[in-house]
């Protein structure tokens, strides 16, 4: 009897070779590549969301790119029922489903049962980055959001108090998406709090701390990662190389296709669908400046350019982050291993990325183990990630242990520090006698 095929998972931030790895992964074992991006769904913008070309297409079979119109809503629970239909005709047919992709609540729903059903076949999400939950009308979400921000966290606290002390009040947009298409929901179709029902998902048999059991037994993570300061340029270098290969004129004809009537109606969005994508958004004083000023309208391009490195950057981060955060510190019977591959130099690309893939894959198929360990980092188990503080000196809400020492670091908790010990100052000079200073300016 032959061995289920493994589920292919590659992690790892933009521009660190991803669809690389996958595509002669997939060559090579009779793999076929379902992408986890939530902006490639989209038709257009194939260089500012970087899709693999015709050509490589045509090299190995893709699935999920570019088969919805830009103005269609699509959810996380559109992908994960199109996507698990995909991925388990690919096993009937005695392939390796290959997922690759940076858009991590995407692949978060793949890998674990974390959505949660109600009694009428709905679901809400249960993963923190995850966005709507396909069964909300789209019109009813924009009209939260226009809603204050204390009005939408005080409805979640009257339904559901535990899932709204999770929740930072002055999130808008998290709260709006929490509160009407996760718990909000939920309460109405069930009567039953969210936080009850994620609680009972996660005492499930093969459940954990961050969601359910796994869907897929044994998949093959693999994560691609690199010096920092070298992804940084090699970044840089891609978004040079995008502008070479016809950005802006890409952006142009977007623009006018799907955006130009959308912001003379005042109704433009870029939190939402496609127009949320990076590097749309960067250039939307140069896309619609209209002035005859060239000068003006060149500036406006290379500040376009600055912030559309600078976000792509940040986008990078965030995504090694999340593996860190979600794979390598948070062990449990439900976290599978993941098998890093240092992407440094990619002029050893065969030697360490190339074959040690294959050969951990290789290894998977024989039901073995493989001879490289996986990635194992310290952590802090009494961590806690959904603590909350308040911080009376700043006036703001604190949610996590690590966020709680960031903020006393940070440069603006410092700076009220300072104002509160020069009003200390001046009040114990004031109180004694004999002493007159002039009250400081900045309190």
């Amino acid at each position: 009897m032959s061995l289920p095929r493994p589920l292919v998972v590659i992690l790892g931030a933009t521009g660190s070779g991803k669809s690389r790895l996958a595509l002669e992964l997939g060559r090579r074992f009779t793999g076929e590549i379902v992408s986890a991006d939530s902006m490639q769904v989209y038709k257009g913008l194939d260089i500012i969301t970087n899709k693999v070309t015709c050509e490589e297409q045509q090299l190995c079979t893709h699935h999920m790119i570019s088969f919805l119109d830009p103005l269609v809503p699509y959810s996380v629970v559109d992908f994960r029922n199109k996507a698990l239909s995909v991925i388990q005709d690919i096993i009937d047919r005695q392939k390796i489903p290959i997922i690759v992709g940076g858009t991590n609540y995407y692949i978060e729903s793949l890998l674990w049962k974390v959505l949660v059903d109600t009694k009428e076949g709905k679901v809400c999400s249960a993963t923190d980055g995850a966005a709507g939950s396909g069964t909300s009308s789209p019109n009813r979400k924009q009209e939260l959001e226009k809603l204050d921000c204390l009005e939408l966290h005080k409805r979640l606290a009257e339904v559901d108090p535990e899932m709204a002390e999770k929740l930072h009040p002055h999130d808008k947009r998290k709260v709006a998406r929490f509160s009407l298409s996760r718990s909000l929901q939920v309460y109405e179709e069930v009567g039953v709090p969210h936080s009850k029902l994620l609680q009972q998902q996660r005492q499930e048999e093969g459940g954990g701390p961050l969601g359910g059991a796994l869907r897929f037994q044994r998949p093959c993570i693999m994560w691609l990662h690199a010096d920092l300061s070298v992804l940084d340029q090699r970044l840089d270098r891609r978004v040079d190389d995008m502008l070479a290969a016809g950005l802006l004129e890409e952006l142009n004809g977007f623009h006018a296709l799907y955006n130009q009537q959308k912001i003379a109606e005042n109704s433009q969005n870029y939190q939402h669908g496609v127009f949320q994508s990076i590097g749309f958004k960067e250039f939307h004083e140069y896309l619609t400046y209209n002035s005859s000023c060239s000068e003006t309208r060149e500036n406006l391009l290379t500040q376009g350019v600055a912030a559309l490195k600078q976000v792509t950057k940040r986008y990078a981060r965030k995504q090694n982050k999340w593996v860190r955060n979600r794979f390598l510190k948070r062990p449990g019977a439900n976290v599978p291993p993941v098998y890093g591959l240092d992407v440094t130099d990619i002029s050893q690309w065969e030697e360490t990325v190339l074959l040690p893939a294959m050969q951990i894959l290789e290894s998977f198929l024989k039901g073995e183990e493989p001879a490289v360990l996986p990635l194992i980092l310290e952590y802090d188990q009494y961590e806690g990630k959904r603590n909350r503080r308040v911080c009376e000196l700043c006036d703001k809400i604190i949610l996590g242990d690590r966020e709680w020492k960031a903020h006393l670091k940070s440069k603006n908790h410092q700076h009220h520090l300072k104002r509160k010990k020069k009003a200390e100052e001046y009040l114990n000079t004031q109180s004694t006698p004999g002493t007159s200073e002039n009250i400081p300016q900045d309190i």
